[in-house]
């Protein structure tokens, strides 16, 4: 269940980075609050995944699904480079995640 905990605050972690870009450094109100409620609830679920995780594989996968996400929606919304090399190191975290899910003992 911890690794389902972590993976929505991943996702969370996702919505909070595509709300800064909204927020235009933090001079709109809802974008800023929206950016504020989603960080807190990514690392309050990060918190709650800790209890039985281990730091280090939990944070690789927080921190990376978030930058997976992150880079995804980046291409999708803000048109950013969908060059081959950048799309094979998504893939490479993607990875990455899935191995260390799978090797972490727990």
């Amino acid at each position: 269940m911890n690794w389902v905990i972590l993976v929505i605050a991943g996702l969370f972690e996702t919505a909070w980075a595509i709300g800064m870009k909204y927020s235009n450094g933090f001079t709109r109100l809802y974008p800023s609050l929206f950016v504020i409620i989603t960080m807190s609830i990514s690392v309050y679920l990060l918190s709650v995944s800790l209890k039985t995780l281990p730091v280090g594989s939990a944070y690789a996968v927080w921190t990376g699904i978030g930058a997976v996400g992150t880079a995804i929606l980046g291409i999708i919304l803000f048109g950013e480079s969908r060059e081959l090399v950048r799309i094979i190191c998504i893939f490479l975290i993607i990875t990455g995640i899935i191995g260390l899910r799978i090797f972490s003992g727990k």
